[in-house]
């Protein structure tokens, strides 16, 4: 069968391409067409457009460009009914994505599949109105939204398991590292580590890394390493950096947390890697206008939490502290509390514990495209 895939980022490229292996798999027959990125085309197929020609984030940008972001629509939809395949999916980027699945639900008749679906339950809950109209299936890696789309929204969806758990394990299983071994070949001292994981775009790193920094220094009797985010030069990390004594690692953030004592971490996918390594952490997240943030977020946003943590787990296990609560005082406060106090970490231990069981075993892209392959056999029999 044919498959067209659309993805508007990194992490995206990252889970479509093993979604994409799954269905070669499932489906020795299958045709790959994409906008996407490197790992989608190491598997094979003919990439239309590289997802870093899409990636535009926050309002200035987005407007500067909406020339191209509208051009890059109508290349998509055009290029989609040209190719006709046995089905579109979609995975997350959902401003470009449901705008596309509109128009392929308006004027075609190929299903549409989402693969990790929109996180409409924090943020503009009114697109279900349009997921409901224009998306066939919904695949989900989150245990949590299946009560929000089918409790809430009577919206039947497919939890597949979340494709973290599988990178996490799979990495565990490469082989092990010992903490000296790692640290000499990283050029790092004897010390235990702190990690620092600031976010992977430019303006969470201006945000959030300085305050990191000045809180965990005062922390001598420990070494500081920031994970370097994908796509960030190490000239830009050194602006923020300044002076401070910190090593600077890039694509080693999984060696990092397996050798680390605790992290401060920005608030996203990050969060649950941290987790599923068993690193205590706390989460950071500025903004440069806290005070409005922190009334949207009591106000406005549709969730408790913004940590994958604990809005798995539905309670805190991890400390949040965003907006106007992110302060070097406090950060440095709970630093204190996951370094030194065994309690503390045994609790949040615990807790690591419930979010892996809810999480549910690997197997989230096998499951997914096992699931995608049976519901287009039915389809074309029906």
């Amino acid at each position: 069968m044919k498959y067209y895939l659309i993805v508007g980022e990194a992490s995206g490229d990252l889970h479509a391409s093993h979604l994409m292996a799954a269905l070669k798999e499932e489906d020795a027959r299958a045709e790959f067409r994409f906008f996407g990125g490197d790992l989608m085309a190491a598997v094979g197929g003919t990439m239309v457009k590289h997802y870093k020609e899409l990636a535009y984030m926050g309002f200035v940008p987005v407007l500067l460009h909406l020339r191209t972001i509208f051009a890059n629509m109508k290349r998509c939809k055009e290029d989609i009914v040209a190719w006709q395949p046995d089905v579109l999916i979609l995975v997350d980027y959902p401003g470009f994505n449901l705008n596309i699945a509109k128009f392929v639900h308006a004027h075609t008749r190929i299903p549409v599949f989402y693969y990790i679906s929109p996180k409409i339950w924090a943020w503009k809950e009114y697109r279900i109105k349009n997921i409901k109209r224009d998306v066939d299936e919904l695949f989900s890696i989150l245990p949590f939204e299946v009560e929000f789309f089918e409790g809430k929204h009577r919206y039947p969806i497919h939890y597949v398991g979340n494709p973290t758990v599988d990178e996490v394990e799979a990495f565990r299983a490469s082989g092990s590292e010992a903490f000296d071994d790692f640290t000499h070949a990283n050029v790092l001292s004897d010390k235990p580590i702190i990690a620092l994981l600031a976010g992977s775009r430019k303006q969470e790193i201006k945000d959030n890394l300085p305050d990191m920094l000045r809180a965990a220094a005062s922390f001598p009797d420990y070494q500081l390493v920031l994970a370097g985010a994908p796509g960030i030069s190490p000239e830009y990390y050194k602006q923020y950096v300044g002076e401070a004594d910190v090593k600077i690692l890039f694509n080693k953030t999984f060696p990092l947390l397996r050798q680390a004592e605790a992290a401060l971490v920005t608030s996203g996918t990050a969060t649950l890697e941290t987790a599923l390594f068993r690193v205590p952490q706390a989460v950071c997240y500025h903004t440069p206008i806290g005070k409005i943030i922190a009334f949207l977020k009591r106000h406005v946003l549709k969730v408790k939490y913004i940590s994958l943590v604990n809005l798995i787990a539905d309670r805190e296990v991890v400390k949040e502290l965003v907006a106007d609560t992110m302060t070097v005082e406090r950060i440095r406060s709970e630093l204190k509390s996951i370094l030194y106090d065994e309690q503390y970490r045994r609790q949040m231990l615990d807790g690591y514990e419930y979010v892996a069981s809810r999480l549910g075993k690997a197997g989230a892209p096998r499951h997914a495209a096992s699931k995608m392959v049976a519901l287009l056999k039915k389809r074309r029999e029906g």
